[in-house]
């Protein structure tokens, strides 16, 4: 009986507790419902309005916007003045919480909304001065140009004040708690700075090898500069003599992506089908949720263009109109120097030049923190520029470093962007480049008159000593610019006899030229292939220029496998590697997501970098080893030719440095990907993964990022797509391709990745994610009747 009690117990407690679980499940459930259906309501509320109607301030008379199937808005207006006020109001519909990030960063002021972990990139881009340099080039646009400011800052403004007074921000400003403020013109020309940093200078490049003089005998640190400098023992023997200690003083410093870059070309009708150009283009920048940039159609009686634009900036960058198509890569020109500066050591606002100390510019910028005190940020300006080298550290040193560069000079690159997109042959594009500053690019161009054309536009300094290699003597006043390249003069080429231009940031040119551009140009392996193909048989068409942006044939791989692989003795190699010595030589070359050779290639180029440099270079300058890898390439290429050096040589030389390399990469890509070889995947640690600024942070991360997939290719094929070493996490490449024919000028064939929209639960979010991996492009019509079908909203005037 004690027994059946006690089962009839032990029965009864479980059937409790299995109620009791039970119940509590229910509840969980119940909270994580009623949670997710909260979350799903403000996420709806804050959806931008596609279809109706809106009253829009600001506006004289109706202005049409249609969105088609990718999302891309077609703004049809009776002025000027109703166009750019409606294309301010549809981007913040769908980019406010980026645009304001942007202006946030390239600002200084993430901390205001983040909190300290932002503080030292605020301080970093508070001392560069990018909104200062905003600020002083309003007042050198035309009335026409601010009128346009204005007008789309009115448009931003009146979405604002929308969306906070019905309470449909984006759910971003939610999670982190903060509203956006009032739009600017200068935030708009803030942006168009920040892009001119992100395009980059190679200021880095000067403090890396002014760390490599200080910390190297001389003949192994010239080994990696790219040239031997102008006057080169005496900058060498300043550098020396007056140190600045680069690791401390720039650790925190942001530098951009060295990849950045792009791809593109233009092809006359002789070497086409339609008898016309065909021009492709594809910029290559960060990969990101939203798509850094925004395609958008623009109409009134007297313009008609189509493109792209940063968010944030009114007009079309990049694109075409009814007469022309242009497209940009970046010239990477030498526009940044570092001036090495003397402190007077009883006046530390005092600097030496010319024998005399001459007063800084001292400008106070405090910094708002999230949760934290204000901080009392200092700027010294010299006449040479910011002084960098102590924007982390407020340490007063007896030599700092002082940034010259054209950006932070006025400058009317928005004037340029408006001037082109009314353009209508090469004349008048041509004339519109005059007002293009910063950053310096390689234009390519074409007209449905059969023109095309090429032009490698912006201030370029010429200097009166010095090429730009290390920092120079601030004080002697030997180091000056003169001037910048004159305008005519810039490289030039219209209507080549071969029939075809492009540009991959490559070397654009000879050593007659008789200016100095850089030392620093792009590995020529995507421009090479895309020569390669442009000038093999034709006729061309579209579909071949598709092909081309997303070709993934490595010549890179091909070169270096062939030097490296009969430099190895494979009987001294293990089983396993012995059969990734195999798979490397039997590989075609080709970029493939399927493929585990990529795998191991791209692995065992960063081993060999790692075996010249890791034990001797600071790990914190690794970031400012600018042209890393094109120093890689002529280090192996020198050292299969037999010349000597002593970085190879004291890593063990080429055999050895390969052998260890491989066996370093084999042992990563089993660390990945399990030991047996047939399962290797580039793809499966190559994946696209276009991250949200929030998007790091679990678990939001669920939320705002979409889905990864795997991708071939890599950053030296023409469907660049760089990745992260540590992850490797795709987060570099064509946010954009787009193909023109001019024999159908009305259409382009475009790809924005990761979709148009900014808004997490929009239909166009992610919908490009395959698209961009795949090749699928969209068609984007300038005609109305391919459009209007799509979501139609007309905005009307408040009176």
């Amino acid at each position: 009986m004690e027994k059946v009690i006690e089962r009839a117990y032990k029965t009864s407690r479980s059937n409790k507790l299995r109620r009791g679980f039970t119940i509590g499940f229910i509840i969980i459930l119940i909270f994580v419902l009623i949670l997710s259906s909260v979350v799903i309501y403000i996420l709806q509320r804050s959806l931008p309005e596609t279809k109706g109607e809106i009253v829009l301030a600001g506006i004289n008379e109706p202005v049409s916007v249609i969105r088609d199937k990718s999302g891309t808005p077609h703004i049809e207006a009776n002025s000027p003045r109703d166009l750019y006020t409606a294309q301010g109001y549809v981007t913040a519909q769908d980019r406010l919480f980026q645009m304001d990030l942007s202006r946030r960063l390239a600002s200084g002021q993430l901390s205001e909304v983040i909190g300290e972990a932002t503080l030292d990139r605020d301080r970093f881009f508070r001392t560069l001065g990018l909104r200062r340099a905003a600020e002083r080039s309003l007042d050198q646009y035309s009335e026409e140009a601010r009128n346009v400011l204005n007008w789309y800052t009115d448009g931003v403004n009146a979405y604002i004040k929308e969306a906070i007074d019905k309470n449909k921000l984006p759910p971003e400003y939610t999670i982190l708690d903060f509203e956006p403020k009032k739009w600017s013109p200068v935030d708009s020309l803030t942006i168009a700075k920040y892009m001119a940093f992100d395009l980059g200078g190679h200021w880095e490049g000067q403090a890396f090898r002014h760390y490599l003089v200080q910390n190297f005998p001389e003949e192994k640190a010239l080994e990696l500069f790219p040239a031997y400098p102008d006057d080169g023992a005496m900058i060498i023997s300043e550098a020396k003599n007056n140190p600045v200690n680069i690791e401390e003083s720039l650790a925190s410093a942001v530098i951009p992506d060295p990849f950045n870059g792009s791809n593109n070309w233009v092809v006359s009708g002789q070497k086409t089908e339609s008898g016309l150009p065909i021009l492709a283009n594809d910029p290559h920048l960060g990969l990101g949720t939203p798509s850094i940039w925004y395609e958008t159609h623009l109409k009134t009686d007297r313009l008609n263009v189509s493109g792209v634009i940063f968010a944030g900036i009114p007009g079309i960058i990049v694109g075409h109109n009814e007469q022309i198509a242009w497209g940009v890569t970046n010239v990477g020109p030498d526009v940044q120097d570092l001036y090495i500066e003397k402190r007077n050591p009883n006046k530390p606002d005092q600097f030496l030049y010319k024998n005399e100390w001459e007063e800084a510019e001292i400008i106070k910028e405090p910094i708002k923190v999230k949760d934290g005190a204000t901080v009392d940020h200092q700027v010294t300006i010299t006449r040479h520029g910011p002084i960098i080298s102590e924007f982390a550290r407020y340490k007063e040193e007896d030599t700092a470093l002082a940034l010259k560069w054209t950006a932070l000079q006025p400058s009317t690159e928005l004037e340029a962007v408006l001037r082109m997109n009314q353009a209508d042959d090469w004349s008048s594009f041509k004339e519109a480049l005059t007002y293009f500053h910063t950053p310096a690019q390689n234009f390519v161009f074409a007209s449905v008159d059969g023109d095309i054309a090429y032009r490698a536009n912006g201030l370029i300094p010429i200097r009166s000593k010095g090429d730009s290699l290390l920092p120079v003597p601030g004080w002697t006043g030997e180091y000056e610019w003169e001037g910048f390249v004159p305008w005519e003069e810039l490289p030039t080429i219209v209507n080549p006899s071969k029939g075809y231009i492009a540009t991959a940031n490559n070397k654009i040119v000879d050593d007659d030229y008789p200016y100095h551009i850089t030392h620093t140009w792009a590995q020529p392996y995507r421009q090479e292939r895309i020569v390669e193909i442009l000038s093999g048989i034709g006729p061309l068409k579209t579909q071949e220029m598709k092909e081309l942006q997303m070709d993934k044939y490595n010549l890179q791989a091909e070169e270096m496998v062939k030097i490296l692989l009969p430099k190895m003795d494979p009987l001294n190699l293990s089983e396993r590697e012995q059969q990734a010595y195999r798979l490397v030589g039997k590989w075609d070359y080709i970029d493939r997501k399927e493929s585990g050779a990529p795998l191991l290639f791209h692995l065992w180029m960063y081993a060999i970098s790692d075996q010249l440099f890791e034990k001797q270079i600071d790990p914190k300058m690794m970031k400012f080893f600018d042209g890393r890898a094109q120093v890689v390439d002529e280090l192996i290429r020198g050292a299969d030719q037999g010349k000597s050096s002593i970085w190879m040589k004291e890593a063990g030389g080429i055999t050895e440095v390969a052998t260890k390399a491989f066996q370093q990469a084999v042992s990563e890509a089993t660390t990945l990907q399990g030991k047996d070889i047939e399962d290797w995947r580039w793809g499966k640690y190559h994946s696209l993964l276009f991250e949200h600024p929030l998007g790091s942070t679990s678990p939001l991360q669920l939320l705002f990022n979409p889905n990864e997939v795997e991708v071939g290719g890599s950053r030296v094929t023409v469907m660049a797509a760089g990745w992260s070493k540590k992850t490797g996490k795709v987060n570099h490449g064509a946010a954009w391709r787009t193909i023109v024919d001019l024999a159908n000028i009305e259409q382009s064939q475009n790809i924005v990745g990761p979709g148009q929209s900014g808004h997490v639960l929009s239909t166009w979010y992610d919908d490009q994610v395959l698209d961009w991996a795949n090749g699928t492009y969209h068609t984007t019509s300038i005609n109305k009747r391919d459009y209007e079908n799509g979501h139609q909203l007309k905005l009307v005037p408040s009176n």
